[in-house]
């Protein structure tokens, strides 16, 4: 294969013809920046002494059971039983950033999944479980850790 210096633009399919992809190496170039794994690429930041001032307005959901506010990646929650409890953001089904605190579990709003207060799993897209943390209240301070 030979290539001349040519002023002329040429596509990108003629291009990758003319390195030698043909069939179905040429559709792999294709879709190799469109394809998602199934695993989770997105994974939250685990918290090392995340602070929350519960007496803060930003907080307020925190003072009623079944409450919760979501900062830096992790879901922080009030159960129905009134403890402190807090888990990573990240579901474990697709590794989307939409779990939120409903019923007295986590529950993640991409595809159902549902988690104990405990982190571990309550349907089949939950089977894996998810991250939890140590929440601490001190003064008014909830401290959240890893």
């Amino acid at each position: 294969m030979s290539f001349e210096k040519n002023d002329a633009n040429i596509n990108r399919h003629d291009f990758l013809r003319q390195l030698g992809f043909a069939g179905s190496a040429l559709a792999a170039v294709y879709f190799a920046g469109h394809l998602q794994s199934c695993t989770n690429d997105r994974v939250s930041p685990q918290p090392t002494n995340l602070t929350l001032d519960l007496t803060d307005q930003a907080n307020a959901a925190l003072k009623t059971n079944g409450g919760y506010v979501i900062k830096d990646g992790v879901v922080i929650a009030r159960s129905n039983t009134g403890a402190y409890i807090a888990a990573t953001l990240t579901c474990s089904h697709e590794g989307k950033n939409e779990i939120t605190y409903r019923n007295d579990h986590f529950y993640c709003t991409a595809h159902g999944a549902k988690y104990d207060n405990a982190g571990k799993g309550l349907n089949s897209e939950g089977k894996k479980g998810i991250r939890t943390y140590t929440a601490t209240v001190a003064e008014n301070i909830l401290t959240i850790t890893a």
